[in-house]
């Protein structure tokens, strides 16, 4: 397990307690989310150069819709408005772009003890592209980008309805970037997403 997994389970464990609602199949809830983009880009160049593009960490927010089929299986619909990122060259900023990107998860969930209840995910990611401004209009990023999704995560009760939540996603999302029409580059953001937020079982 890595360490940032390691350490939402531990936050989990200190928030835990209470017990869950008698089942109901939907919940909704709220997270902020840190974006941390692992930035793995080709040379604009080409071979042997040294200039790489990067995308800016971000702190975002997101809603999702999960919908239980049975007490253990369910599916996520994450979502969140339009995000922009700082885009670099080499750290020399160079722009900013827009992405969109929702996620499905199909989920497994663990039942509860003692109010502490996780869960694993895995799905696909979306993420289309917009309002792409770097190098002067001269640079931008392919429009679309599908790839796949992990998760885990916990849910702790807070009372018969309401409860605290922690989740780690990793996404992978690509582009190639376009320079004058022309592929300079490709990037790999393939972001690892931590969120904390609360939610509500109906």
């Amino acid at each position: 397990m890595s360490k940032p997994v390691a350490a939402l389970m531990v936050i989990a464990a200190l928030f835990s307690g209470g017990a869950f609602a008698q089942e109901t199949p939907w919940l909704v809830r709220v997270r902020a989310v840190h974006l941390k983009p692992a930035d793995k880009a080709a040379p604009v160049g080409g071979v042997g150069a040294r200039d790489r593009i990067s995308v800016s960490n971000e702190t975002i927010p997101e809603f999702d819709i999960t919908y239980f089929f049975t007490k253990n299986i369910a599916a996520e619909l994450v979502l969140t408005y339009p995000q922009q990122h700082d885009v670099a060259l080499d750290g020399a900023h160079i722009g900013t772009v827009k992405h969109l990107p929702p996620t499905l998860l199909v989920q497994y969930h663990f039942l509860p003890e003692g109010g502490f209840r996780p869960y694993v995910g895995a799905g696909v990611n979306y993420t289309t592209f917009s309002s792409n401004h770097m190098l002067g209009g001269a640079a931008s990023l392919e429009h679309d980008s599908v790839g796949l999704a992990l998760q885990a995560g916990a849910d702790i009760a807070l009372d018969k309805r309401w409860s605290f939540n922690v989740d780690v996603k990793k996404a992978q999302i690509r582009s190639d970037v376009l320079i004058g029409g022309a592929k300079a580059s490709r990037v790999k953001i393939d972001p690892l997403m931590l969120a904390v937020g609360v939610g509500y079982r109906f």
